[in-house]
């Protein structure tokens, strides 16, 4: 099975995907790498695995035969299932950006098959002490939670830089979670580890206001919506275009953009980012990656109607 995991263009990346005596069998039977390249920007997406969650968090403010219909039509469960958690390693400029940092531990919250990255980022020839940027595109769990795992800041780079929106951080001090629709437990859990990421990594914070050049080709700006200060990253080279969405887009968003996730703290804005952002997509042409789209979320976006299509790559291997 590793031989479908786009050997050309992991090669370019020199990741080092070979077989070797002394190493134990692969016990992974599903690809969780998957790469991509942009001009001459190479671009790796991760899984750290699948987060089970409700479905009525995919729109609570949707009717409920409609989101049920919705699902059927999916050939999805009609009461949970997995959400994926998709990561970004970006080289660009000699220098090695991972955009997010998945969930790391299971926050006593049966998350059970997430937490993959640190164990998948070595599985690719990835050292920690490579990367030179890490990109939050928000401070959610499942997106700043890796680098809390023990030993992982051991293991960076003392001058590692970590870029986020200042309205972020902000944000976290006193976040809002009046207007989410989230599983008990949760807001606890997301408060906790957004302030212990703030303490432990205050000194390698690299607040931006609305854009930032991280390295050759790779712009990240804030959005807003989903949280204060969430951003996408956008990635170009030569005629080559991809943006990383983060949590503006779901699966469901494509058919029903105006339909509320539990996870966003201003639904209002966040569906109005959702549009503006499919509709920038699905003009360009541009290739869409995004946190929660099934792995390996690359694919483009068209518009259908009043709404959007979701149009997957054909696999490159």
């Amino acid at each position: 099975m590793n031989q479908m995991i786009n050997n050309t263009q992991e090669a370019s990346m020199k990741l080092d995907n070979t077989s070797h005596p002394s190493r134990p069998a692969p016990e992974e039977l599903v690809p969780s790498r998957y790469a991509v390249r942009i001009g001459e920007i190479d671009v790796l997406v991760i899984s750290d695995g699948v987060l089970p969650l409700p479905t009525a968090m995919l729109g609570h403010n949707a009717e409920p035969a409609a989101r049920a219909a919705w699902l059927g039509d999916m050939f999805l469960p009609p009461d949970a299932f997995d959400w994926a958690l998709n990561v970004v390693v970006v080289r660009s400029g000699g220098q090695t950006i991972l955009i997010d940092a998945g969930l790391g531990l299971d926050p006593d919250l049966n998350l059970p098959r997430a937490g993959q990255l640190m164990k998948r980022l070595e599985a690719a020839g990835i050292d920690l002490g490579s990367v030179t940027d890490v990109v939050l595109t928000h401070m959610h769990m499942d997106h700043v939670g890796g680098l809390l795992v023990d030993g992982v800041k051991d293991q960076l780079r003392p001058d590692l830089r970590i870029h986020v929106a200042a309205a972020e951080v902000k944000f976290w001090e006193s976040p809002d979670f009046s207007h989410v629709s989230m599983p008990a437990g949760f807001p606890d859990a997301l408060r906790a580890a957004a302030k212990r990421f703030a303490k432990e990594y205050r000194s390698h914070l690299r607040l931006f206001d609305d854009e930032y050049e991280v390295a050759p080709g790779v712009v990240v700006s804030r959005t807003g919506g989903h949280t204060p200060g969430h951003s996408v990253v956008r990635v170009a080279s030569g005629n080559d275009r991809l943006m990383f969405a983060g949590d503006a887009v779901f699966a469901v968003g494509f058919d029903h953009p105006d339909w509320y996730n539990g996870f966003e703290h201003d639904p209002e804005e966040a569906a109005r980012v959702r549009v503006r952002l499919l509709r920038e997509l699905a003009a360009t042409g541009e290739l869409l990656v995004a946190t929660h789209m099934p792995f390996p979320s690359v694919g483009h976006v068209a518009v259908d109607g009043d709404a959007f299509r979701w149009v997957p790559v054909f696999w490159d291997y």
